[in-house]
């Protein structure tokens, strides 16, 4: 009975990790499209001397979220960056050693993120404040609720949702990884990209 239960957690954890990369490829798409508009659209007005003031930040916002959407999608692809030249020297089961405490690196990290984005955003003292960011702040002096952004004049804590987003698909893309890495779970492509083997780095 353990064993099922520990086998049907590993199969949620690699769906999980498929489900939330599938989603990324869609997102990566969609952001890179509308940055290429933006970039286009700007170009343009300023040509016509008619500049829209707020290209400019949502252009920024954009390649922000973009870089940590695709920083959690190359995780799960292996495409991150990894120094081998102490683990190529080393015996082949040395080197599976060094990659999944490598991977297991990479879950340790994104779980303190999470823990440091509750910090941050506190969503328990929120509630408590009746969800008023401007009694929050007055308590905590945390005004990430009350901050707005320059142009688009949005409110910064749904451009900053990114981080929590990226540390929780983070952490599942290397749950996955080190699931794979430990060979309890046989290794898959990912569908919708086409990697060589000179693809991957790590």
């Amino acid at each position: 009975m353990p064993a099922m239960r520990a086998f049907s957690v590993r199969r949620l954890v690699i769906r999980a990790s498929s489900a939330l990369l599938a989603v990324e490829r869609i997102a990566l798409m969609g952001l890179m499209y509308l940055l290429t508009g933006l970039i286009l659209l700007n170009v343009v007005t300023r040509y016509a001397r008619f500049p829209i003031y707020w290209i400019d930040e949502s252009a920024v916002y954009c390649v922000v979220w973009l870089t940590f959407i695709g920083a959690s999608a190359m995780t799960r692809l292996r495409l991150d960056f990894a120094v081998t030249m102490l683990t190529e020297r080393l015996s082949l089961q040395h080197q599976k050693i060094a990659k999944v405490i490598s991977t297991g690196l990479v879950v340790v990290f994104g779980i303190a993120l999470i823990a440091t984005c509750v910090l941050w955003m506190d969503p328990i003292g929120l509630a408590r404040a009746g969800f008023d960011g401007r009694k929050l702040s007055a308590e905590t002096f945390n005004f990430l609720y009350t901050e707005r952004t320059q142009t688009l004049n949005w409110p910064t804590w749904v451009l900053y949702l990114t981080l929590p987003i990226f540390a929780v698909s983070m952490t599942i893309h290397g749950l996955a990884s080190m699931l794979e890495d430990l060979e309890l779970v046989p290794r898959v492509p990912p569908k919708g990209f086409q990697l060589s083997e000179l693809d991957g780095v790590n």
